[in-house]
């Protein structure tokens, strides 16, 4: 069975995923409802993958590391093997897919641009989860980098979380 990966992310009305300087505090300024669907989806994954930046970004903002409860893998450049929570990946994405557990049916790619234009460019995202936040930045890093392919895609639904519209779209 082909492994499944999914983008949950939430951006701005105008595209950024981050502030310039990598800040989200943007994030709390709006009212949701709940978690806003965060927890039903995170037990649905088996794995979860970012990037280096988002990983160190993680790090920095929470004591105590949120995915100790999946198989949790890194790209990187510079750091190998593994540290307490993560697996490091220098390969490229097919490469990773085809050496990945095969009972790891599900994988929640976190972010952030670099990682997700590599698994576009790849042709390896199977569906995304958008949670659009009613602010608009004006600037910072774009969810989708200049560059990827183009890639159709359907919308399958939306929820509505309070202010915060959660879109489904999967590739035809």
């Amino acid at each position: 069975m082909k492994k499944k990966i999914v983008v949950y992310i939430a951006a701005s009305l105008d595209g950024y995923i981050a502030r310039e300087n990598g800040e989200i505090d943007w994030l709390e300024s709006v009212e949701g409802e709940g978690d806003n669907g965060y927890e039903a989806f995170y037990q649905t994954c088996d794995a979860v993958v970012m990037g280096k930046a988002t990983y160190d970004h993680v790090l920095k903002l929470i004591s105590d590391f949120p995915y100790h409860d999946k198989k949790c893998y890194v790209f990187s450049r510079s750091s190998q093997g593994k540290d307490q929570y993560v697996e490091f990946v220098n390969e490229s994405v097919a490469s990773f897919l085809n050496n990945l557990n095969q009972d790891t049916k599900k994988i929640w790619l976190v972010g952030g641009a670099d990682i997700l234009a590599d698994f576009l460019t790849a042709k390896r995202v199977d569906e995304f989860i958008i949670s659009i936040i009613p602010v608009l930045l004006g600037a910072g890093i774009p969810l989708f980098k200049r560059g990827i392919p183009e890639i159709n895609l359907k919308l399958t639904h939306m929820k509505q979380y309070g202010q915060i519209a959660q879109l489904y779209y999967e590739k035809e």
